[in-house]
């Protein structure tokens, strides 16, 4: 059937796509991913085959910013601790050992300040907390002020004044390992990272080094290189971790709306419209 396929909806970066598909389906016009990251795809190879690309971004960011934000409050008040203690046969404890941390006043520090980045900014200021952001281009003061966000031009300074550090950056050369061991002693000792992106933009070794000897408080991940982590990797032994399996767009109107900007930039491309959300090699 591969003359008959003109569109390839991608669900989990499933099929994979390489070269051999694309040789079998010669009237592909698009690809529609279910996401936004597109690391998965080699985008030159594609459009080399003449084929169109787009994402979903539109129905991703407000879901994937709730599951930052879920993460962050986890952390600090040690929710997965708490809950095992609480469901445990034996109940007893001191209350100074379950202690967390305050968020209201608290410094947020956003890596990242996009579509997700922003939304989060949102929330973070409904929780009252004094938020820092690094990007590579400053958002306009109107939109600083609407969140009350100011911009950190260099990504140590955000690192050495936040309590918390969110990232939400695609995974890029430039961004691979971003958070290492100098980064990562930078930060508080006090301080959580939180990882909503790809989990190639930290680097595990030094964060597993960094968790263990205190020079971070914690972490909360949603994504991990690789998914899943083996099943004796040291990361999964650490009570200061709290690992969640990429759960950032996974609820069922997200689901839906993703599958609906799928269908959108699929009907543009087989009417030879413009893609709605389309994405082109860098």
């Amino acid at each position: 059937v591969g003359k008959k396929v003109q569109a390839i909806y991608l669900w989990w970066h499933k099929p994979v796509i390489d070269k051999e598909l694309l040789q079998s389906l010669p009237n592909l016009k698009v690809i529609a991913n279910s996401g936004v990251v597109m690391d998965h795809l080699d985008l030159k190879l594609v459009a080399g085959f003449g084929v169109k690309m787009a994402n979903a971004p539109r129905a991703v960011s407000s879901t994937t910013a709730d599951t930052g934000m879920a993460l962050l409050l986890a952390s600090a008040r040690r929710l997965v601790e708490v809950h095992n203690i609480a469901i445990s046969p034996s109940i007893e404890y001191c209350e100074a050992d379950i202690l967390g941390v305050k968020v209201a006043g608290a410094t947020l520090g956003i890596i990242g300040m996009g579509s997700i980045g922003y939304r989060i900014a949102l929330r973070a200021k409904a929780f009252e907390m004094n938020i820092l952001y690094h990007n590579r281009t400053r958002r306009n003061v109107q939109e600083e002020q609407a969140v009350g966000a100011t911009y950190c031009k260099k990504i140590d300074s955000l690192l050495q004044q936040a309590d918390f550090v969110m990232l939400v950056v695609s995974l890029t050369p430039q961004t691979h390992k971003l958070i290492g061991k100098r980064e990562l002693e930078l930060m508080k000792p006090t301080a959580t990272l939180i990882n909503i992106s790809q989990g190639a933009v930290v680097d595990q070794e030094a964060l597993v080094a960094a968790l263990q000897s205190g020079v971070i408080r914690a972490a909360a991940l949603d994504v991990t290189s690789p998914e899943p982590l083996p099943r004796d990797h040291p990361l999964l032994k650490l009570k200061n971790v709290i690992i969640t399996p990429h759960l950032g767009i996974k609820t069922d109107k997200a689901t839906y709306m993703i599958t609906e900007e799928a269908v959108e930039n699929i009907l543009a491309a087989l009417s030879g419209l413009p893609l709605p959300s389309e994405v082109l090699p860098s």
